[in-house]
């Protein structure tokens, strides 16, 4: 059976990004003038710039500007530094990766594939490439494949290949619940997490047991490449097809000015390198780079007992609450013992003991309880090395699906299990985890300006007393420094169109923002693996509406000023202007991919219907 990433099969994975100690004092030194800059800019925004005459909107912009200042604040303490471990040499017995080494026999590592309703072939392929994974020493390997779609199909499939077929009959739990009943019915020392779609690489084994050595380490990330992803058609080439010769002319000569521009490249800005080269990377100095499921290696041991400690925990917790409520009703100050023991059982069976949160992103709970394990210090290590090759979402539906989730469920922990007042986690931790679910509060105040500029563009007041001089000297050095701080921060990865695209999905964190305020569970559907069929504008309705409403704008400013009609002035036209073309550009990225068809549909494995 072919598929549409048949022609890709030739890429290979880029390296590392390199590290520059230069660079990154040059960073630091950037960072902290920046963070300096914006200090000052933020007080003199609270103190002296605010218009007494529009305070219902001069506070809640200044509100976002300061909400947002935190977030770089926290952004500027997660790009810090970079502190790679050393690849060490795969063990060749468990004994060199447990305390006590007493037991001496071969590694024993469970590869788990997640599957519900993906293509069966598919799932082949990883099961065959994980098979293939190379190791120096003998060593026990076994793939599972974990079936919640309970298809004989695919038990077919997995005895054909000689892997192991595991299944359940409920779907408890999703994800974690069929992690869950996986480590139930096997005994591997470490388990491989993969998806569906997960395309281990000869090369995990060998160039990653060896941080279990160090027995504190608990798991193993490894970045997520998606080695799919559209090239696009360059600039010149995708006018032409459209408008000619006049547009392949056209097309030279914006590519001559700008330098190469390629049209369709990537629109869902599906690429993470970003966010592992650059962001969890940066997070192995603080102990805090968390796991995001797919390509992760996880000892066994690690994961059961933060699992015995948590429902320990969760037990106890909830006897005394039962003990509480009687107390009550009673009016007993205290429990006669072998009542307080019958609660306590209560709570033991009434409570789920899971090694993996029941919950959309359990990847991330995982860690967090691994790493505030009070008994346990438990380390994590971000391998910069991509070891394995996976999917992109390929249409916008898909692509809000696993946003979507991702946002939910970062959410719901924030709400439900803050971080920062988590017991047993380091401050540098507690901040870097505070960074993560600080970025998903950005809708609120990404909205805020969005909408900053419309107010000023259709009536003409300011934010701002005035848009004098000493409103650009205080603002201006703060915007240029940051860019140049974040340029060399994130040298090597151009970040820039990732900065516009989390301007634009504000619509999918609000929702998410309000799903989890209403108290609604955050579902988990699976995010699919075809293309869905058709365009989805729909999806992006509140970005086209922003569009329209600042283009209609800035043409109705500009006339005003031009006649002479209303408090429009030349400082204030060309701050919301920028404003205004920044907000756009951000928009329109998301709103071309709405209606993005990639150059060859692969009829072979069809396309969904968008619903």
């Amino acid at each position: 059976m072919s598929f549409y990433f048949d022609r890709f099969e030739s890429r290979v994975p880029p390296e590392p990004v390199a590290h520059s100690p230069v660079r990154e004092l040059l960073y630091q030194f950037l960072a902290t003038i920046n963070l300096v800059l914006g200090g000052w800019y933020i007080w003199w925004r609270w103190t002296q710039s605010l218009n007494p005459d529009a305070m219902w909107f001069a506070v809640p912009l200044v509100l976002a500007e300061t909400l947002a200042f935190v977030g770089l604040i926290f952004f500027t303490i997660n790009l810090w530094k970079t502190k790679d471990f050393p690849i060490l040499p795969p063990p060749s017995s468990i004994s060199e990766c447990v305390t006590d080494p007493s037991e001496s026999r071969p590694v024993a590592v469970d590869v788990f594939f997640t599957t519900y309703n993906e293509e069966i072939d598919l799932v082949r392929i990883g099961v065959r490439e994980a098979m293939a994974m190379r190791y120096p020493h003998p060593i026990d390997l076994r793939v599972h494949v974990l079936d919640d779609g309970r298809r004989p199909a695919m038990r077919r499939m997995t005895e054909d290949e000689g892997a192991n077929y595991i299944t359940r009959d409920n779907n408890a739990g999703f994800k974690a619940g069929n992690l869950r009943n996986a480590m139930e019915v096997t005994s591997g020392d470490f388990i491989v997490i993969c998806d569906a779609d997960t395309r281990p690489l000869p090369t995990l084994l060998e160039r990653t047991m060896g941080y279990f050595r160090d027995p504190d380490v608990a798991w193993v990330q490894t970045p997520q490449w998606f080695f799919d992803l559209p090239e696009g058609r360059p600039l010149p080439e995708a006018l032409e097809r459209h408008f000619g010769t006049t547009g392949s002319i056209v097309g030279r000569l914006v590519s001559r000015i700008v330098g190469p521009v390629r049209v369709g490249e990537d629109p869902f800005v599906n690429d993470p390198e970003l966010f592992y080269q650059i962001i969890l990377r940066r997070r192995n100095w603080a102990n805090a780079s968390f796991c995001c499921g797919a390509a992760s290696i996880h000892r066994r041991d690690a994961v059961m007992q933060a699992a015995l400690g948590s429902f320990a925990d969760a037990v106890v917790a909830k006897a005394r609450k039962t003990e509480t409520e009687i107390r009550r009703l009673t009016g007993e100050k205290t429990l006669a013992p072998e009542m307080s023991d019958m609660v306590l059982h209560g709570a033991a069976e009434a409570e789920e003991f899971t090694p993996y949160r029941f919950h959309v992103s359990e990847d991330i709970y995982t860690s967090l309880t691994l790493h505030s394990d009070p008994n346990r210090r438990w380390k994590s290590v971000l391998h910069p090395w991509i070891e394995s090759k996976m999917l992109s979402p390929q249409d916008l539906l898909s692509w809000t699906i696993q946003r979507f989730k991702y946002a939910g469920g970062s959410l719901d922990i924030l709400f439900h299990d803050n971080p920062l007042f988590r017991k047993g986690l380091s401050l540098p931790q507690r901040l870097m985890y505070g960074a993560t679910f600080w970025s998903y509060l950005g809708g609120v105040w990404n909205l805020v300006f969005l909408i900053a500029p419309l107010v000023y563009l259709f009536t003409g007041i300011a934010p701002v007393a005035a848009y004098t001089a000493d409103f650009y000297k205080h603002i201006l050095p703060f915007l240029l420094m940051n860019e140049l701080a974040m340029m060399v921060g994130t040298w090597g990865i151009a970040g820039y169109k990732a900065k516009l695209w989390y301007l634009s999905f504000f619509p999918i964190n609000l929702r998410a923002l309000w799903s989890v305020m209403r108290g609604d569970q955050i579902k988990f559907p699976v995010t699919p693996k075809v293309r869905q069929a058709g365009t989805f504008h729909r999806l992006v309705i509140p970005q086209i509406v922003v569009v329209v409403l600042t283009v209609l704008g800035l043409s109705y400013a500009s006339i005003c000023f031009l006649i002479g009609v209303g408090p429009y002035s030349a400082g204030g036209l060309v701050a919301n202007g920028f404003w205004a073309a920044n907000n756009i550009l951000a928009m329109s990225g998301i709103i071309l991919a709405a209606y993005w068809r990639p150059d060859q549909d692969d009829t072979d494995i069809g396309e969904g219907q968008a619903t």
